[in-house]
């Protein structure tokens, strides 16, 4: 049956900042990725001729296509990955289940869904490929970074039978609420950018906060991505030397609920655009230890977003 999709009406102002286009030219790594390696987030972004944008954002992506992205990660050696519905089209999952029914194999996707979504919605989503929910706490009306416990327990009860989870965009150094907030859901619960510290990835890293996450963090039901660099640095350019020791202390407390992702069209990037061939080899300083990397790069995805085996991009070719 046909999934039924939301368009979210308010919650962003208007589109007043339009971002760059991703580097069309990406370099395979120095280091060459593990057979099975998956990227654990990035978001397709148009065509907007055929899948509009909602009036009310706070970015304008440019085209960023399933097409383009499979060049990327045939490029950078990566036969996973994970696409995430972007901000931008709410909670209309169109371009992300397009994407899906395209690529059949090798793709899982992270959707944006009403709270009161049916069981049936849910059961059409999962054979589609998607493997969890995303909630945005960060470019929202109201308060920023407050976990709406009603909401998110609800719905943590409506899709754990399908084994999902709940990927949170949130300011961890800005959030105390958290840990108490998800600790007791029948779900895992995953966040990106390294926790996106709004204080930047040098002050949180020895931050009484980040002691607080950790303690959730290590419990085992939380996963940390490893993205997007550029939005927590102080620095301006790669190689982004103060999100190292964030990383290196993340994977030093429980590396089996790390996670890697390109972030890749990189929309809100606010400076110069990185190749993601470079931005792949941070993974060389952050986790030195080849066989940790293989636990960040494919054993852990593909036991969080459920790949077979021998399931990957590749296999379709």
């Amino acid at each position: 049956m046909p999934v039924r999709t939301y368009r979210r009406e308010n919650a962003m102002r208007p589109p007043d900042l339009p971002c760059p286009a991703p580097d069309r030219n990406p370099r395979p790594p120095r280091m060459p990725l593990p057979p099975g390696a998956c990227d654990s987030h990035a978001h397709i972004c148009g065509p907007a001729a055929a899948f509009p944008y909602a009036a009310e954002r706070i970015y304008t992506p440019p085209d960023a296509t399933l097409d383009d992205y499979l060049g990327l990660l045939a490029a950078l050696g990566v036969e996973r990955a994970v696409l995430v519905q972007p901000s931008v089209y709410g909670t209309d999952n169109a371009a992300l289940l397009d994407a899906l029914s395209r690529q059949r194999r090798g793709l899982r996707g992270i959707a944006v869904v009403d709270p009161g979504i049916s069981l049936t919605e849910i059961r059409a989503l999962d054979q589609a490929g998607i493997r969890g929910v995303r909630f945005n706490l960060v470019d929202h009306k109201g308060e920023r970074n407050v976990v709406p416990a009603d909401v998110i327990g609800s719905l943590a009860r409506a899709i754990a039978p399908f084994g999902w989870h709940i990927e949170f965009l949130i300011n961890l150094d800005d959030a105390p609420g958290f840990a108490p907030a998800v600790a007791g859901l029948p779900v895992d619960v995953v966040v990106g950018h390294l926790g996106y510290p709004r204080g930047g990835a040098g002050p949180w890293s020895s931050a009484a906060s980040l002691d607080a996450f950790l303690r959730l963090f290590e419990s085992g039901r939380c996963w940390v991505k490893l993205t997007g660099p550029y939005r927590i640095s102080s620095a301006p350019d790669l190689p982004y030397p103060d999100v190292a020791p964030l990383a290196r202390r993340l994977a030093s407390v429980n590396p089996d609920r790390l996670l890697w992702g390109t972030d890749w069209p990189h929309v809100m990037n606010k400076k110069p655009m990185p190749n993601d061939g470079d931005l792949t080899d941070l993974m060389g300083d952050w986790l030195p230890d080849p066989a940790m990397r293989g636990r960040v790069l494919v054993t852990n995805p593909a036991a969080l977003y459920r790949f077979a085996d021998a399931e990957s991009l590749r296999s379709t070719k």
